[in-house]
């Protein structure tokens, strides 16, 4: 059973694939927070921006097998068979993301994407790897394709990852009161620090999904 909160298409709006067009298949739960606001103050991770909790958002569902998820995901995809793009987050995708999924979406013509916190293992047939570390965690992923730091966060030092196995590293100011003010102190770093690519949520700024 994968229980599913909403299904959508639109545009990457952040990282590495930025401006790709993808369905976004956002799992339900997360082990660093319920997803209830009265449980936010405590939860290992406070800064979340995305809604989660529970199945009933646009496209959401609890599904009993692979295959009739892969068959819902590409509903969403135009008739088009070029470049079929799937992003896998959440809340946390790894607590539910299988190697029998991964093989149904990608028997579909998907290439697999996940976003994580990279504390749990997953299938390592999937496409491509972004994990974005939070502070007080034990990640457990250290390699990948994409290793996407939000700024500011007590604890994390981008440069406490710089040694990791990642293709791209990317640091992503927080959205808060302050963005403006973590947007140029992400900047500043990405300059002095070229290792480090920066990245905007730029569907926020084109106030898609």
């Amino acid at each position: 059973m994968y229980s599913i909160k909403e299904t959508y298409y639109t545009i990457q709006g952040e990282g590495h694939h930025t401006g790709r067009p993808a369905v976004f298949l956002r799992f339900a739960g997360c082990n660093l927070w319920t997803g209830r606001e009265e449980d936010r103050a405590n939860a290992t991770c406070r800064f979340c921006d995305t809604e989660f909790f529970g199945v009933d958002g646009p496209g959401g569902g609890k599904f009993t097998s692979a295959s009739d998820l892969a068959s819902h995901v590409s509903t969403y995809w135009p008739d088009s068979e070029d470049d079929k793009f799937v992003v896998c987050t959440g809340g946390e995708p790894a607590l539910q993301m299988d190697t029998e999924l991964v093989r149904c979406l990608q028997g579909s013509g998907f290439t697999v994407a996940i976003e994580t916190n990279g504390t749990l293992q997953i299938p390592g047939s999937i496409d491509w790897v972004c994990v974005s570390p939070k502070a007080n965690t034990d990640v457990v992923l250290r390699s990948g394709n994409e290793l996407k730091v939000v700024v500011p966060q007590d604890g994390i030092v981008p440069d406490m990852f710089a040694d990791w196995d990642f293709d791209h590293f990317y640091i992503q100011p927080m959205d808060s009161p302050e963005r403006d003010q973590n947007t140029a102190s992400a900047l500043e770093y990405c300059m002095t620090h070229p290792k480090w690519k920066l990245s905007l949520q730029m569907h926020k700024f084109l106030g898609i999904p």
